[in-house]
C-alpha cells in the first residue's frame, strides 16, 4: 500500500482540522511537559528507565508470566481464554454472547477490540456493541475509527459533535459541550441497565495477583465492568507485568505521558467475578488474551522492543509529522510513530511499506517514550529492511557505491548534474524524482563544484 497522498493532501488543506489536531495534540503535550519537569517529578528518568527494564525483563520470561497470570485468574474465579488471532477472540465472544442470550454488550474504550474490528464481528452477528467512552460513542454515530490513541475524537469540534448527535439520535441542534455530554449520558446510562456484557480493554495485566488494571477520566470503564452480568477483558499479551508493586511505576507514567495529569480520575484493578458478599460485579469473568502477531514479533530481537508501548500517545504528540496529517492517514487503528513500527510488524511490512519513511526522524518520540522504546532507530531499522527488499532501491545503491569508488567517474556525474540543472525547468515534476521534486525545488545549480574549488584553493 503507498501513502494515501490525496487524503492527506485533504487533511493538511482543511484549516480547521490542522488547528484542532495541532492545538490539542499541543496540550496535551505542553501539559507532559509541566507534569515531567524536575520540580514536579525529580525521579522522571529514574522511573522511565525502571519500567523499561521491567518490561524488557517480562518479555524475556513472557510465557512463564502468562502462566503464572493464568492460574490467578482462575484462583481468583475468572477464566482465560487464548486467542491466536482476532477471529479467535471475537469467535468466543460472539458465541458467549448468543449462549447467554445477551444481545446488547457494553463496551468501554478499547484499542485491541478496535485491532480486531470487534464491533463490526459483533454487528454481523445481528449483536448491538455500544462504544461508552464520549469520544468512542460519538465516532461509532459517525462511522468512524479512532483518530488518536488516547484522545479518539480530537479531531472533532462541538459543532461537529452538535450535527452528529442531531442527525443519529434526534435530539435539538445543541453546540454547547456540557450539554452534549448530558446527551450522551442519558443515552448510555440506559444501555449500562440493560447490557448483558461489558467488555473493556486492559491498560495491565498483574501476573502475580491475576488483576485487570483499566485506567480511565469518565467512569464509563468502570460502569462497564461492574453493571452487567458478565465481563469480558481483552488485551494483548504484551500488557502483562510481573507483580502488582511494578504498577506504581507505570502509573507515575502513563498519566502524566498520555495528558498530563499526575493520575487519571480512575483507576480500577479488576481481579475477577463478585464474590460471596459483595453487592456489585459481575457474575462471570473472562479474560481474553490476544497474541495476533505479537508471538512473532517477539521472536524479532530488531523489533521486540516495540512490545513495551503503553499506548501513552506521547509520542503521537511531539509527531511532527502526526500533527499535520492526522490519525485518519495512518492504514491501521495504531497510528504516530509507534504505528510507523507496529503496522508494518503486526500487519505485513510490504503493505505498509511507506510507513517507515513517514518520519523526519527528529527523535521527539524516543524523547518522550515514557518506557524507552528507540523508535527512531525501529524505524531506522525497518527502512533498511524495505530498501534491502526492494530491487530498484538495491540497484540505486549499488550505483551509487560504484561511483562514490571512482573519482574521476563521480567528478564527471558532477558536471553533468549541474549542467543539468541548469536547464532543468522549473515545473519539472516527471520520471523517478517526481514524487521527491513534488514537495521540493532543487537547488541553484553551483557554478563550480566543491571539488574545483578545493584545487584552486590549494594552489
Amino acid at each position: 500500500m503507498s501513502a494515501p497522498d490525496s487524503a492527506i493532501r485533504q487533511t493538511l488543506a482543511d484549516a480547521n482540522l490542522q488547528l484542532a489536531i495541532y492545538s490539542n495534540t499541543g496540550r496535551f503535550k505542553d501539559n507532559r511537559v509541566k507534569a515531567v519537569a524536575p520540580d514536579q517529578l525529580p525521579e522522571y528518568q529514574d522511573l522511565r528507565t525502571r519500567a523499561a527494564a521491567i518490561k524488557r525483563h517480562t518479555l524475556a520470561f513472557l510465557d512463564v508470566y502468562l502462566l503464572q497470570l493464568e492460574n490467578a485468574v482462575n484462583d481468583n474465579g475468572g477464566k482465560v481464554i487464548w486467542a491466536s488471532t482476532g477471529e479467535e477472540a471475537a469467535e468466543f465472544i460472539v458465541k458467549l454472547a448468543k449462549d447467554r442470550q445477551a444481545n446488547l454488550i457494553v463496551k468501554s474504550k478499547s484499542m485491541t477490540s478496535e485491532e480486531i474490528q470487534l464491533n463490526e464481528r459483533l454487528a454481523h452477528n445481528e449483536l448491538e456493541a455500544v462504544e461508552t467512552d464520549l469520544g468512542e460513542y460519538i465516532l461509532q454515530l459517525a462511522g468512524q475509527r479512532p483518530f488518536h490513541i488516547v484522545a479518539p475524537a480530537i479531531h472533532m469540534t462541538r459543532h461537529d459533535v452538535a450535527d452528529i448527535f442531531t442527525e443519529k439520535l434526534g435530539v435539538a441542534h445543541d453546540t454547547v459541550i456540557e450539554n452534549q455530554a448530558m446527551t450522551a449520558r442519558r443515552v448510555l446510562r440506559e444501555k449500562f441497565l440493560t447490557a448483558g456484557i461489558g467488555i473493556t480493554g486492559a491498560n495491565f495485566l498483574l501476573a502475580d495477583s491475576g488483576a485487570v488494571v483499566i485506567v480511565e477520566n469518565e467512569g464509563n470503564a468502570r460502569l462497564t465492568h461492574s453493571a452487567p452480568k458478565i465481563h469480558i477483558a481483552i488485551a494483548g499479551i504484551e500488557k502483562l507485568i510481573p507483580r502488582t508493586r511494578d504498577l506504581a511505576v507505570f502509573l507515575d507514567l502513563l498519566g502524566r505521558s498520555a495528558s498530563g495529569q499526575t493520575l487519571t480520575s480512575y483507576t480500577s484493578i479488576v481481579t475477577g467475578p463478585r464474590r460471596k458478599g459483595e453487592l456489585d460485579g459481575p457474575e462471570e469473568f473472562y479474560l481474553v488474551l490476544l497474541d495476533a502477531g505479537r508471538t512473532k514479533l517477539l521472536a524479532d530481537p530488531d523489533q521486540r522492543e516495540s512490545l513495551q508501548c503503553i499506548r501513552c500517545g506521547a509520542c503521537l504528540n511531539a509527531c511532527p509529522v502526526y500533527r499535520k496529517i492526522g490519525g485518519h492517514n495512518y492504514p491501521w487503528v495504531y497510528s504516530g510513530p509507534i504505528g510507523k513500527v507496529i503496522t508494518p510488524a503486526l500487519q505485513g511490512k510490504e503493505n505498509n511499506a511507506w510507513l517507515p519513511f513517514a518520519s523526519s526522524l527528529c527523535g521527539a518520540c524516543g524523547e518522550v517514550c515514557p518506557v524507552k522504546i528507540d523508535i527512531p532507530g525501529l524505524l531506522i531499522k525497518l527502512r533498511k529492511e524495505l530498501v534491502r527488499s526492494d530491487p530498484a532501491d538495491r540497484s540505486a545503491f549499488r550505483v551509487w557505491a560504484w561511483l562514490m569508488r571512482r573519482p574521476v567517474m563521480y567528478g564527471l556525474a558532477g558536471r553533468i548534474g549541474r549542467t543539468l540543472l541548469r536547464r532543468m525547468p522549473l515545473g519539472f515534476n516527471f520520471g523517478p524524482l517526481a514524487a521527491w521534486r513534488s514537495e521540493r525545488d532543487f537547488p541553484a545549480a553551483p557554478s563550480k563544484s566543491f571539488r574545483d574549488c578545493w584545487k584552486e584553493r590549494k594552489k
